[in-house]
């Protein structure tokens, strides 16, 4: 009976939604200044107050005094609806724009409430919306109902297990939640190949490009997805291949909204800063910061490989080998590669102003010019990465490892394709970032979808006559 799924579907993603919502919400309170949270903070300040998209902390105007200058360090879409948190509700505005005051040393930081509730039950919705989104995700790609429930409880407990993380005022839910709304995309349209899905593919890629740049290099790996499928054939238990699978069609379709997305931000960066471009700075400070991780040592990137194991790589690590085998790959600890990385990046900013015109000849000589050890130093770096959801990862990625493996050896090459993009991510952030799994976060919903599949896969095939 459709209505009766569809209610038992959306008391699902209610009973996710409360469950979400408790798990951020009673995290320990963060005050606004901790991590990266004035990041966006500072952008959403200078929107109500000045109606500019500023860089926030990376220029050199205190906007709590003067109009600061129009920015493009960081993408829009999450410091908007931050500062539409703080219109809508008035005591999280006046937490906010205490908070900025004290980061700029006009009042005690201790007179400021530690109030976020707004933001974090967005954050709750968002990643109950993509739990929703990767559990159909799952379900097409699968072939069975019960997948959507499935791969939507393993994404849920996943999220929840990642709660310290997504209570602090940045981007990681949003990112969370474009991202699964463009693998469900991406699925879609493959099982489907209809036009229309590869329109809506190009829409939710340009959301995701508008919370995070490293999006973008999505759109070609995208492009060469639908290649692939074109000449794929279904495998047993997959929707059945429409008579036609028009490649330039479906890629134009997609292209051109995902240009109808991006277009206006580019048309508002040469217009208000006179500079045609999707961010500036933000790339050059993450590969200068990228870039010291190349001072890694062999022992270093071996003891790496258990170490990084969520919960129980750690100690096993100082046991075995001492303190200093991992050191450097803690970023609060004195002389960690990210600290090298950090005091490097402010001092090029300090002798130059800015990054971008002195980025070149760095990355030519030292990242180019050393390419062979830039690559080998990746590996540990996208192994880290790859453990999402800290304890829980230790279930969920081998049950993912398994479950792509065997997709592959079954042709579901829906599942495969649905795996790509956050995989790619995974590489992407190892060679050009660093080794926090928080970039990626959004392979869990691929890793759930998989895992969820291979199990019930497998018991499938062992019951009596099962093919």
């Amino acid at each position: 009976m459709p209505g009766r799924a569809a209610a038992i579907r959306i008391g699902f993603g209610l009973l996710v939604l409360a469950v979400l919502a408790t798990a951020i919400t009673t995290r320990p309170a963060k005050r606004l200044v901790d991590f990266d949270q004035a990041f966006y903070l500072t952008i959403a300040y200078d929107l109500r107050h000045h109606g500019v998209f500023s860089s926030g902390v990376f220029d050199t105007v205190d906007s709590t005094r003067a109009v600061p200058p129009p920015g493009m360090f960081f993408a829009p879409l999450y410091p908007w609806l931050v500062a539409a948190a703080a219109t809508v509700d008035p005591r999280f505005g006046r937490t906010l724009d205490c908070t900025i005051e004290a980061n700029e040393n006009h009042r005690d930081l201790a007179t400021c409430e530690v109030y976020a509730r707004p933001v974090l039950l967005l954050h709750a919705l968002l990643l109950a919306l993509a739990v929703l989104a990767i559990g159909r995700a799952a379900e097409i790609a699968g072939g069975s109902p019960r997948l959507f429930y499935a791969a939507g409880a393993l994404a849920t407990i996943g999220f929840a297990a990642e709660a310290d993380l997504l209570s602090f005022v940045m981007t990681e839910s949003l990112s969370i939640a474009v991202f699964s709304l463009f693998g469900l995309t991406v699925v879609t349209a493959l099982a489907r190949w209809r036009w229309m899905d590869f329109v809506a593919c190009g829409l939710a890629l340009g959301l995701a490009c508008l919370t995070r740049p490293t999006f973008l290099l999505l759109a070609p790996v995208t492009l060469a997805i639908i290649a692939a499928a074109r000449w794929l054939p279904p495998s047993a238990g997959e929707p059945a291949a429409p008579a036609e699978r028009p490649f330039w069609r479906s890629a134009t379709a997609f292209a051109a909204a995902l240009a109808v997305m991006l277009v206006p931000w580019l048309a508002r960066n040469a217009v208000s800063i006179g500079k045609l471009g999707f961010t500036e700075e933000y790339g050059s400070a993450a590969l200068i910061e990228r870039i010291a991780f190349n001072a890694m040592t062999l022992r270093e990137a071996l003891w790496a490989v258990p170490a990084c194991l969520p919960a129980v790589g750690p100690p096993l690590v100082e046991r075995l080998a001492g303190p200093e085998a991992h050191a450097r790959f803690v970023y609060d600890t004195p002389n960690s590669f990210f600290w090298l990385g950090r005091n490097r990046r402010d001092a090029l900013v300090a002798a130059h102003g800015r990054l971008d015109p002195v980025t070149g000849p760095i990355v030519r000589e030292e990242l180019i010019g050393a390419l062979p050890r830039h690559l080998a130093t990746s590996l540990p770096l996208a192994w880290c990465g790859l453990w999402v959801g800290r304890a829980f990862g230790l279930l969920l990625v081998p049950l993912a490892a398994w479950g792509l493996v065997r997709a592959v050896r079954r042709r579901r090459w829906l599942l495969v394709a649905y795996a790509v993009p956050a995989l790619v991510l995974v590489g992407v952030h190892g060679v050009l970032a660093n080794h926090y799994p928080r970039y990626n976060l959004g392979l869990i919903g691929p890793a759930s979808a998989l895992a969820a599949w291979a199990v019930a896969d497998a018991l499938t095939r062992r019951r009596p006559g099962a093919a």
